[in-house]
């Protein structure tokens, strides 16, 4: 930033961080810290129920504000950002900067009290699964009031900067998701006391939400040849439901699946290292952190044909129609009788070149000092 004084922005619309579950709290997680480095004063407002297991007022350099939420799926988001923004509006600070269409839908709100806002679109989430009717219809309004009245626009890919073009005519700037390129770990304890071997298992790393289509990938993983590799689904649910649950009970009954909840930290690093597949069946998604992170621990990946997916150009062998359990099927046993061919070194060093949270923070920025001079 070229100011002399630190711009003081807020962030709001994320649970917490650190290590709380959720691609937009990996998304801050990430970037806050890199603002802070590049001379921002980074004020993040929290749920304070996420944050039970982080003490501190401060992280790397970000401040934090706990604000009560309601524990309810439907309340959660809204009344947290409602409250957030009152919050704002006494502290006056340079940048009120929202995080995805949900919270977004407080942005009017924000702007009659006379705040600068920034909203960061991070993926129509009015077409997940897990929302009925009406919360549909808020996150679209979220979504309108977000680009619609919002100073300035972050898309997180291409497909969602066409979304807002095409339903709004409104630009934004195209930051998408990045990745820490990580050692790789030393450790087989984790895998040990899952009773996995190294290199003979495949990975899905997300929330228990409808989705990510975990059911498919275990249906491909029965229809499988008898072999000796297994299934990990590492992952839990905000809110447990009768998803959680189905996917749960599925990998009970499945031989050689394993759920090993939520982890973070060595042990994720450990159960990324190890595997020999990364599998995301997902039928929705903005920029897959957790596919960014497969790829940067060299592990070979299999995804979906959603959007959101080809947008990053991988190979066409990596690709599988979304839904499709055959397809799948296929390509997870090519890899396994080791006809797919994959260069670790190479994807790490692609990650390297294309994915790097220090180019996000200085675009951000960017954005921010574009905002505040007009």
């Amino acid at each position: 930033m070229n100011n002399k004084r630190r711009p003081y922005i807020i962030w709001l619309g994320l649970r917490g961080f650190p290590d709380v579950m959720g691609g937009v709290e990996n998304h801050s997680e990430n970037l806050c810290p890199r603002l802070v480095e590049l001379g921002c004063d980074i004020q993040a407002i929290v749920r304070a129920q996420y944050m039970s297991g982080y003490k501190g007022d401060s992280w790397k350099g970000v401040r934090f504000c706990r604000i009560w939420s309601p524990k309810s799926r439907g309340l959660e988001a809204i009344v947290h950002s409602i409250l957030g923004v009152m919050y704002a509006a006494f502290k006056r600070p340079d940048i009120l900067h929202i995080q995805a269409i949900g919270p977004a839908l407080v942005t009017p709100l924000a702007r009659l009290l006379g705040l600068k806002v920034v909203v960061t679109h991070h993926g129509p989430d009015y077409d997940r699964q897990k929302w009925g009717f009406v919360a549909r219809i808020i996150l679209k309004l979220g979504e309108r009031m977000g680009m619609m009245f919002s100073n300035g626009r972050i898309t997180i890919s291409a497909v969602i900067h066409d979304i807002v073009m095409n339903k709004y005519n409104k630009d934004s700037d195209i930051i998408g998701n990045a990745v820490v390129l990580p050692e790789l770990s030393t450790s087989e304890d984790v895998i040990d006391s899952f009773a996995l071997e190294k290199g003979k298992y495949i990975l899905l790393v997300s929330r228990l939400v409808p989705e990510k289509r975990h059911l498919d990938l275990i249906e491909a993983f029965i229809k499988l040849p008898p072999n000796d590799w297994k299934l990990v689904i590492v992952g839990a649910s905000d809110h447990p439901d009768e998803y959680e649950q189905q996917v749960l009970q599925k990998i009970n009954v499945t031989e050689g699946a394993v759920s090993t909840g939520y982890q973070m930290g060595e042990a994720l690093q450990e159960l990324y290292t190890h595997a020999g597949l990364f599998v995301l069946p997902s039928s929705h998604e903005g920029h897959p952190i957790a596919l960014l992170e497969a790829m940067s621990y060299g592990l070979p990946t299999l995804i979906s044909d959603i959007p959101a997916h080809t947008e990053m150009q991988l190979d066409e062998s990596q690709y599988f129609p979304s839904g499709n359990v055959e397809v799948l099927l296929e390509k997870m046993q090519s890899v396994i009788d080791g006809s797919s061919a994959y260069d670790r070194d190479a994807i790490r060093n692609f990650v390297l070149q294309n994915y790097l949270w220090e180019n996000v923070a200085i675009e951000t920025a960017l954005v921010y000092e574009s905002v505040m001079c007009h």
